[in-house]
């Protein structure tokens, strides 16, 4: 949810830690600070401002802070208190000495500020974290090590959180920990950092360390400790970050999500690439799942939120169909909650890009204390959800900015379709050439995506005639449903504006009363082959057609029978039907995309929104 960045070393600290915060703000941008030790003063120098990270420059353009390489800073996405300049990080001790930034919820905070406050503590914030510096603040009169005294005050929390300290009075020294809530460290030559993720060091390496939950990390110039909270020492796993600074750089474009819609050809091609050997079999390299355990399945439960969901949803269609087990897709914030039928021989599949989405992390502990078995599809190495599973498929898509995902949805469309496949090839129940006919298909598809990227100027044309419209539908049948959700939600997401995704079999059960003249109505036209659906889906264009719909009908190359009914045709690839997701997804994220920036918001921090929900 928050951008965190805490650095020692042999830079300037104010310019790495804000470099990264610059990295960091598609996680939140609601407020930004920093905090530097000050060794002349024994004080916390300390900066911060409302909104986004250029109102801090504007602060620190006035503001003459200390030449110090030691230093730790926070974007914020606001959960206990508004955003404004009282509530945003860093929060310091009444003293001054100390500095803490958080990420997630310390969910018994009203019991230790009602504590802090009867012995005398004045906090000054609304937020749940300013209770953690003072709690720290009175620890270090008893233990005097900050490392041991953070790994005290975090047995006493209870929730989810990332915390990085600095102490003023213990300048060689940066301590963050960690539990529900991600925190990684970045390893360099006499220098080390402390991240949300890799992207706020990865300017100055690529070599990083997974942190477990419940542990406690000090890094110095030249070194780095990890215990768990009792003070034990604590196994962590170190890994090479494969891309570089630049593929988290805009690289000329207005909008990050400009950039990743454009890379989705790469991200597809990055997603499949080593996974279908010469030899006609699958290989999936983090597949931990023995063959034996895959044959015992007897249902498949996918669970993810949002966007991810929706590619869940495209990968029912796909799973059920390729291996002909049942398959269903549950919401992972309601998922524990309705006292689910799950056993050993069930496989739960969680889709997430950041690997720390909370409600999915949550879920998949309930499952596996049902004792099923959890495949993760991601995108984050090293993030806690893959951590934490029996097998993960990485979708290798790079890093996704836009708090909006677009290449993060179609590669986990394709790991989905990988794993179907797999599942159907060691089950038995296809056969090589079916799976190499399919295969071959989906090497395709990055040339097909990129033709609807070529092809994108008549969906901005068509952006800028609607750009006064308030309302748009969409409508799909079999995997055009789940896209209709997606175009809908990504309209949503940007540009503010009612936007609803329906079942095009549904129409005739409530939502046509939706339709009045002149509203725009986009429809996922199924290919011909698909059990008349097509023909079905014909019907439904010229139902609202006649009640005065504006019909924007997305059909595949050489579709005829649509084009008396289309008021605007979008003309997509010839592909499997299951496949067609690939294709027809992505002039809904241009269309959503363009008319966002007409309107004039901000594309890539759409408002109340952040990219990493880390928060139930």
């Amino acid at each position: 949810m928050c951008g965190i960045v805490g650095y020692v070393g042999h830079r300037n600290a104010l310019d790495v830690v804000m470099g990264g915060l610059r990295r960091l703000e598609y996680r939140g941008y609601d407020s930004g600070g920093v905090a530097l030790p000050d060794p002349t003063t024994g004080r916390i120098a300390w900066a911060k401002k409302a909104g986004k990270l250029a109102n801090l420059d504007g602060v620190l353009a006035e503001t003459t802070m200390p030449e110090t390489a030691t230093g730790i800073g926070h974007t914020r996405w606001a959960t206990h208190g508004a955003p404004n300049d009282r509530n945003a990080h860093p929060h310091l001790s009444e003293d001054g000495r100390l500095a803490v930034v958080h990420n997630g919820i310390i969910e018994n905070f009203a019991v230790l500020r009602a504590e802090l406050e009867a012995a005398g503590h004045e906090l000054q914030s609304e937020t749940d974290t300013e209770v953690v510096v003072h709690l720290l603040s009175d620890e270090l009169q008893r233990t005097p090590a900050l490392d041991d005294a953070v790994r005290a005050v975090c047995q006493r929390l209870e929730g989810a959180f990332t915390l990085v300290f600095t102490d003023a009075q213990q300048p060689e020294v940066v301590v963050g920990a960690r539990r529900n809530s991600p925190l990684v460290v970045g390893r360099g030559d006499g220098e080390n950092f402390l991240g949300s993720d890799v992207s706020a060091f990865i300017e100055f390496t690529r070599e990083a360390v997974e942190l477990g939950q419940d542990q406690v990390v000090a890094i110095t110039r030249d070194s780095m400790t990890v215990t768990d909270f009792d003070g034990a020492p604590a196994e962590t796993t170190s890994y090479h970050v494969d891309w570089d600074v630049s593929a988290a750089e805009k690289g000329g474009y207005d909008w990050f999500m400009l950039k990743e819609i454009d890379e989705q050809p790469q991200a597809v091609a990055e997603t499949l690439l080593g996974r279908y050997g010469r030899s006609g079999r699958l290989q999936l390299d983090e597949m931990r799942l023995s063959d034996d355990e895959l044959r015992d399945v007897d249902k498949i439960i996918i669970i993810a939120c949002g966007t991810a969901s929706y590619a869940g949803l495209v990968a029912k269609y796909a799973i059920e169909h390729w291996t002909r087990i049942p398959c269903e897709v549950e919401l992972a914030s309601e998922f524990r909650y309705r006292d689910p039928i799950i056993d050993r021989s069930t496989l739960v599949v969680a889709i997430s890009q950041s690997g720390e989405t909370m409600d999915t992390l949550m879920a998949i502990r309930y499952a596996r204390q049902q004792r099923a078995r959890v495949l993760s599809i991601c995108n984050t190495n090293g993030s806690t959800i893959p951590r934490e599973s029996d097998a993960v498929i990485y979708t290798h898509a790079g890093p996704e900015v836009a708090v909006a995902s677009t290449k993060g949805f179609l590669s986990q469309i394709v790991a989905c379709y990988l794993l179907g496949l797999y599942l159907a090839q060691v089950r038995g129940v296809k056969y090589g050439d079916e799976i190499d006919a399919i295969m071959a298909a989906l090497e395709k598809l990055p040339a097909g995506i990129q033709r609807m990227l070529d092809e994108g100027e008549q969906v901005r044309k068509l952006a800028a005639e609607l750009v006064d419209t308030r309302s748009v539908l969409f409508l799909g049948r079999h995997v055009g449903y789940p896209v209709a959700l997606e175009g809908a939600l990504k309209l949503k997401e940007l540009a503010y504006l009612h936007a609803e995704g329906f079942a095009a079999g549904e129409l005739k059960h409530g939502p046509i009363a939706l339709i009045e003249d002149g509203i725009p109505v986009f429809v996922v036209v199924p290919p011909k082959a698909r059990d008349q659906l097509q023909e079905k889906i014909v019907s439904n264009i010229q139902e609202i057609r006649a009640r005065g719909a504006l019909t924007i009908v997305l059909a595949e190359d050489g579709d005829d029978d649509v084009v008396p009914y289309a008021d605007h045709l979008i003309r997509l690839p010839k592909v499997p039907t299951l496949l067609q997701p690939l294709v027809a997804t992505v002039p809904l994220q241009i269309f959503a995309c363009e008319l966002a920036g007409l309107l004039g918001h901000d594309v890539d921090q759409p408002r109340n929104l952040a990219k990493s929900v880390t928060v139930e």
